[in-house]
């Protein structure tokens, strides 16, 4: 038999209700591990991403993600032997992780899902179902990205909202939620990036060039500067590199941004890429370049093959220069431990405060009288 929680609404006594459990609902973007899902992958990315800033009519997107594909083939497999993407397992290893040291804290009341934008079957409406179904019925949406935009956290909360409007019955079964929009300005966040940076350069190339001719690629992710209004990520991402920066600043003054752009055509995006970011300290003096990801946690093909290739380009034009790749957070102990801790407070804030109890045939009832009970405070607006 399975226990459901009493319904109760403000007026009626608490009755036996269970205790709350908040469900940590942990997203990425998830990416394909092959390149035989690679059109699919696309076509769904395009879906969601494009439609937020390009000009494209919708039926262009199946044949658009098809053409995407035979391109990344090319720096798929044709490059890279087969290459096979760690995304998902290093995001696994997070979520284990994360959860590990809230369930410290918390104990069973609480437990970590994760969820992918693109990946079955991961999707959020297959994971919110299995939420549902272990009795779980307080939610924190958590994207594990940097910076807040309509390509990271939006499109997770797009893609929740999407879930959760299909419940049928008149009692929602989620009763509290929350969410952790970004970090890119939390104080651990940037001092660890910083961290890992001078521990790399204290171990490759400390006795061999002067501070001043360490050049430093700072990368974010790209974003076109035009988003249809929605939030594109620009200034989060400015705010990210420039705490990061300043910490580094000091000691390294060969510093700039790189921004990990698509190559798609009709698209405005940041500036510089993280090739010419490196081209441009080389011409300031630099004897080594360090592509250090700042915007990204998780390691994908944007982080390993497309900095690659920037290497390899410079590497034919500039054959003097060290070049050092490094590694996004992923499972660093001490990113995992912080991540745990921005959850907190909101987990706190969801098992302490009372139930909410929204009735989904309300909305329905609601939509049709609302033309009159209009509050503004200036005027009244009547829309027919």
């Amino acid at each position: 038999m399975v226990a459901t929680p009493e319904k109760y609404s403000e007026q009626t006594p608490v009755g036996d209700r269970q205790p709350p459990r908040v469900a940590v609902l942990l997203m990425g973007y998830g990416e394909v591990e092959s390149y035989a899902d690679f059109a699919n992958y696309n076509e769904q990315a395009l879906n969601l991403l494009t439609a937020k800033f390009a000009p494209v009519p919708t039926w262009i997107y199946p044949p658009l993600a098809k053409l995407l594909a035979i391109f990344d083939f090319h720096e798929w497999s044709h490059q890279h032997g087969n290459f096979i993407s760690p995304h998902n397992a290093i995001f696994e290893r997070q979520r284990a992780g994360i959860e590990e040291h809230l369930q410290q804290k918390w104990g069973d009341r609480i437990k970590v899902f994760k969820a992918f934008n693109f990946c079955a079957p991961y999707l959020p409406e297959q994971v919110l179902e299995q939420i549902k179904a272990e009795g779980f019925d307080k939610l924190l949406i958590y994207p594990l990205l940097v910076v807040d935009s309509i390509f990271t956290s939006g499109i997770a909360v797009e893609q929740v909202n999407q879930a959760l409007a299909k419940e049928e019955g008149s009692e929602h079964w989620v009763t509290g939620e929350r969410y952790i929009p970004s970090f890119y300005n939390e104080p651990d966040y940037i001092n660890l990036m910083a961290q890992v940076v001078e521990e790399k350069i204290a171990q490759k190339l400390r006795d061999r060039i002067l501070p001043s001719q360490i050049g430093i690629v700072l990368m974010n992710h790209g974003c076109p500067h035009k988003a249809k209004g929605f939030t594109s990520g620009i200034t989060e991402s400015q705010t990210l590199y420039e705490l990061v920066r300043e910490k580094l600043i000091y000691k390294y003054p060969l510093i700039s941004v790189g921004w990990l752009n698509h190559d798609t055509p009709l698209i405005e995006w940041t500036q510089p890429d993280a090739k010419l970011a490196a081209e441009n300290l080389i011409q300031l003096g630099a004897k080594a370049i360090v592509f250090m990801p700042i915007g990204f946690v998780t390691e994908n093909h944007e982080t390993l093959l497309d900095v690659e290739h920037i290497i390899e380009a410079l590497q034919r034009q500039y054959s003097n220069i060290t070049y050092i790749q490094m590694e996004c957070a992923n499972d660093h102990p001490e990113f995992l431990h912080m991540a745990a801790h921005w959850a907190d407070p909101h987990i706190e804030d969801l098992l302490s405060e009372e139930a909410l109890s929204v009735n989904t045939q309300l909305t329905v009832e609601h939509h049709h009288h609302h033309h009159h009970h209009h509050r503004d405070r200036d005027h009244h607006h009547h829309h027919h």
